[in-house]
């Protein structure tokens, strides 16, 4: 990636004072948060998939096995 990435004034000041409370480098701290907000999206959009399942291959267990015969 070649692009800048830039951040608000306000941002970057919460991100010192955070830095100095936690006794963490800055790009730490980013690391972590964005670990973290990677973790929630990755959540959400499984549980999105979860939701939007194809109603065609979509059966249940009984419907399933429903014509299978055991000899």
């Amino acid at each position: 990636m070649n692009e800048k990435i830039s951040l608000d004034e306000q941002v970057l000041e919460k991100l010192e004072a955070y830095a100095q409370i936690l006794e963490k480098k800055p790009d730490t701290i980013v690391k972590e948060a964005l670990e973290s907000y990677f973790a929630q999206a990755d959540k959400m959009i499984l549980e999105k998939s979860m939701q939007e399942k194809d109603p065609d291959t979509d059966i249940g267990f009984d419907e399933f096995w429903d014509d299978v015969d055991f000899e």
